[in-house]
C-alpha cells in the first residue's frame, strides 16, 4: 500500500497528492511516471511525478479529474492508500546543457513539466517557460515553474492572466523578438503539442513533445499505447513519452486517444450516479 501524506485542491477539478514511495523517489528521473492503482477492484492510470523527494520517501502526483477513476482519486483525502503505485517507468528525459530551451506546458501538461524544467535549468540552461490555459485557475503550478524558469509567460484563453490567447501565439512571437532557442519542449494536449511541433518544423528548431496516449501496463505489454514516430510504430511507455515532436504522426494520436470517448462518458455517469445516491441516502439518514 502507498499512503497518500497529503492532499491539496490547487485548481478547480486538479489536486496534488504526497505519497509514500521511497524506492520510487529514489530512482525518479525528469520526464518519468508511474502507474496507479487507486483500489483493488479499480483501473490503472499512468501518472507523470511532478516532483520527487528521495530524503523523505515520497512523490508529488498531479491529477486532474476526467475519468471515472480520477474523479474517485478526487474524493480520497490524506491518510488513504493507494493499492498499487508500479514506476518509475518510461524513458528520462535527456538533459544537458543545450544553451536556451523554451518549455511550452498547456493545462495537465505542466505538471510533467515542472521536473524537466528544473532538470534543465540545474544543467545551466536559460530556461523560458510559457504556461497555458483556458483561465486563470488553470495555469497551475505557477510559483513552482517561476522557480525553475528564468523568464516565463502566462497565456489564458479567456485573457483572464497574462496574455489572451494560446501558447502558440506567445511562442511565435517570443521567436520573432528573440530568435530561434536551441530546443522546445512541448506538454500538453495533443492538438496544442501538434501546433507547436509545425511551427517549429518550419524554423527547424529542435522539438521534443511529451505524449499523453492511452496506456493499459505501462510496460510494454499491451500495445495499446501505440503511437507512429517517423513512421514506425512505437510505445510511449517504453519508447517514451518523449519523442521528436516532428516525427510524430499527431492525428494518428489524437484519433486514438478519442476511440473510448462513448465508454469513458458512460463510466463517468454511473460514478457520478452512484457517488449521488450515496451522498442522497446520508442526507435522508441525517
Amino acid at each position: 500500500m502507498f499512503k497518500v501524506v497529503s492532499k491539496e485542491e490547487i485548481a478547480p477539478k486538479f489536486h496534488r497528492f504526497v505519497v509514500e514511495a521511497p524506492e520510487i523517489a529514489r530512482k525518479h528521473r525528469p520526464g518519468q511516471f508511474v502507474m496507479v492503482l487507486p483500489s483493488d477492484d479499480g483501473e490503472r492510470i499512468p501518472l507523470t511525478i511532478a516532483a520527487s523527494d528521495p530524503g523523505s520517501g515520497t512523490v508529488t502526483l498531479v491529477v486532474q479529474e476526467v475519468g471515472k477513476t480520477t474523479m474517485a482519486m478526487g474524493l480520497m483525502t490524506a491518510g488513504q492508500e493507494f493499492f498499487s503505485v508500479v514506476g518509475p517507468l518510461g524513458t528520462p528525459t535527456h538533459i544537458e546543457r543545450f544553451g536556451t530551451v523554451v518549455c511550452v506546458g498547456g493545462g495537465a501538461g505542466i505538471a510533467p513539466m515542472l521536473p524537466i524544467a528544473g532538470g534543465l535549468k540545474n544543467a545551466g540552461n536559460t530556461v523560458l517557460s510559457i504556461l497555458g490555459g483556458r483561465t486563470q485557475e488553470l495555469v497551475i503550478l505557477r510559483e513552482e515553474m517561476a522557480a525553475v524558469s528564468d523568464e516565463i509567460i502566462h497565456t489564458t484563453d479567456d485573457g483572464s492572466f497574462g496574455r489572451k490567447g494560446l501558447v502558440t501565439h506567445a511562442l511565435a512571437d517570443l521567436i520573432a523578438q528573440r530568435g530561434n532557442p536551441d530546443l522546445v519542449v512541448a506538454i500538453g494536449p495533443a492538438i496544442m503539442m501538434k501546433a507547436v511541433a509545425e511551427m517549429t518544423r518550419k524554423l527547424a528548431i529542435p522539438t521534443l513533445a511529451s505524449l499523453n496516449s492511452i496506456m493499459v501496463d505501462g510496460t510494454g505489454m499491451c500495445g495499446a499505447c501505440r503511437v507512429e514516430v517517423d513512421g514506425k510504430t512505437k510505445f510511449v511507455c517504453v519508447d517514451g513519452p518523449e519523442f521528436d515532436a516532428h516525427k510524430v504522426d499527431f492525428d494518428l494520436l489524437i484519433k486514438r486517444l478519442r476511440m473510448y470517448i462513448p465508454e469513458e462518458q458512460v463510466a463517468r455517469e454511473r460514478f457520478m450516479g452512484a457517488h449521488e445516491c450515496r451522498a442522497t441516502a446520508g442526507i435522508a439518514r441525517g
